[in-house]
This record gives C-alpha cells, structure tokens and sequence, in this order.
C-alpha cells in the first residue's frame, strides 16, 4: 500500500511542476528551463579553473562539499562573454543524473506556461538553431525560449564534465 502512496505523491508532484519554468537573462533574450531539472539557485562564487576542457565549462566550485562542474551558458550558446556582476548566478540543475551549475546573467522568476501557450522552434532552414530550444512560451508582453535540458550537452560533453567532477573529487579526497 505505502509504494501506491509514494507513487501517486510523485505523480501528483510531476503534475504540480508541469508547466512550470525558472526564467533568466542572457543579453536580451530570456530563457526558461523546467524547474524539475532545478535543484537550486546560488550567487557567484569563487570557481576552481580546470585545465583542457571545452571553453564553455569555467571549471568546478564546492558547493557544501559536492563538486559541481560549472556551465558558462552565454559561451554554451555562442554568445559574447560579459563580466560577472552581482545579478550573476548559478542555476544548479540535475541533468541525465549529473548536477551541473549555468552560469547566467540574471534569474527572474518562476512562470506558468500552459501548453497551448508553446509554439515549436521555428524550422532550421530559417537559420533559427533550435538544437537546444524546445519551445517558444508565447506570454502576454514576452517571448520565452524553452531549452531542452536533455540535449543540452552531447554525450562527449557530458562525459567531459563527468570525468572533471571525478577527478576534481578524487583530488579533494586526496587533500583531505
């Protein structure tokens, strides 16, 4: 009886977050990401360089003893690196089990989008590169482009940042 119980509160609660999108800045433009790929949400903070990885990976930072590989987005998306401010932050998400942290220019706020408020990408031979991009959330006064967390990063990036976290873990151990 208790495992139909724990199955239906994680039904209910998939059912509470569908729809729903933590939105941010980059440049001008804003994003939404499902807030079930979110664990949390931190301020900048000192990031540990890592050496021969993509240029889009910053490096790693200790977050209450995990170490979590860090994803400049505006790099990731092929846009001009800006300097850090104080609206800079750090969505921590869960991606195919790996916690990942994104570096983006500001968080906004926790949105609603209904489904029939999402229009997909327009095609490729608009030019439009949606490999990223699995909607657009149309909202009265705004435009919201929807990534699609699971093709974020190829299976080479991923490994990447898994074998970073890994290393970075067995050194910290090793220093302990």
């Amino acid at each position: 009886m208790n495992d139909l119980i724990e199955t239906n509160d994680e039904v209910q609660e998939e059912d509470l977050q569908h729809g729903r999108y933590l939105t941010f800045s980059l440049d001008n433009e804003v994003f939404g990401i499902e807030i079930s790929y979110v664990n949390e949400i931190v301020g900048m903070q000192k990031i540990n360089d890592v050496p021969e990885v993509s240029n889009f990976v910053k490096g790693i930072i200790n977050l209450r003893g995990n170490i979590i590989p860090v994803i400049d987005m505006r790099i990731k998306f092929k846009k001009q690196p800006c300097e850090y401010d104080e609206r800079t932050c750090i969505i921590i998400v869960n991606i195919n089990g790996i916690s990942a942290g994104l570096i983006v220019d500001k968080v906004a706020e926790v949105i609603s989008i209904e489904d029939s408020e999402i229009a997909p990408p327009p095609d490729f031979r608009t030019g439009f590169q949606s490999r990223y991009i699995n909607g657009i959330g149309k909202l009265k006064d705004k435009v919201v482009l929807l990534i699609d967390c699971d093709k974020l990063f190829r299976d080479d990036e991923l490994e990447e940042i898994t074998a970073e976290k890994e290393k970075a873990e067995i050194q910290e151990n090793e220093n302990s």
